[in-house]
């Protein structure tokens, strides 16, 4: 059993600690940390706590953008999640900063309940992203083992503080970095980082209408 010291300290200091599945349950569906981030995989739990404030929130949003205008101009079928939880009940649970099901032939949740997605039931997305700055070596290390392991297609990590991003493509339980995405072909990792770099000096009003010529010249 894990010790209420663990349990404090995992929620103190976002690390991960070991926990049966019944325990992680307790603290994931538990209205009180409604505010938290919840990770589970191979019998350790980690809760993520720090407050969001406007670098993460902005960056998410020029992702975001990014990523719908890309596929909305090259006809690509997309259905963005941001913080939702999936599950896999007894095994492992994930809550990226953003999730997308691409493609037309994936079980994709419906929007009509608040609880976690069961991944016994629908697909994963095949494409996560997570925004992090002091959770930026935990995204690049245990958390990048736990999507290979999940079934993502591919995931991305940006580094707040540089505004660099970490695309990995994900084939056979492992992962190797790309320049390119493979899951919405055609989009460079390195037009992301451009536009969360000009957000340093240019509003939204000037990013998207970059974006949407940049996009539809290709």
């Amino acid at each position: 059993m894990t010790s209420n010291s663990a349990i404090t300290q995992v929620l103190e200091t976002d690390i991960w600690v070991k926990a049966t599945w019944e325990e992680f349950l307790a603290f994931a569906d538990d209205s009180a940390w409604e505010k938290g981030k919840f990770y589970y995989y191979q019998k350790h739990m980690m809760v993520e706590i720090s407050p969001v404030g406007p670098l993460h929130g902005h960056q998410n949003s020029i992702i975001s953008n990014v990523v719908i205008f890309f596929a909305k101009l090259r006809n690509i079928r997309i259905v963005q999640f941001t913080n939702t939880s999936f599950r896999k009940t007894g095994i492992g649970e994930f809550q990226p900063d953003l999730a997308y099901y691409i493609g037309s032939d994936l079980r994709v949740p419906p929007d009509d309940s608040n609880s976690p997605v069961n991944l016994n039931e629908y697909d994963p997305p095949n494409l996560v992203i997570e925004i992090g700055a002091s959770s930026f070596n935990d995204d690049l290390g245990s958390k990048r083992l736990l999507y290979e392991d999940a079934g993502i297609s591919e995931y991305w990590v940006e580094r707040a503080n540089t505004r660099e991003v970490f695309a990995f493509a994900i084939n056979g339980g492992g992962s190797g970095r790309i320049q390119e995405s493979r899951v919405l072909p055609g989009l460079e990792i390195q037009l992301v980082e451009e536009a969360l770099n000009r957000s340093q000096t240019q509003d939204d009003g000037e990013i998207n209408p970059w974006l949407i010529q940049t996009f539809s010249q290709g």
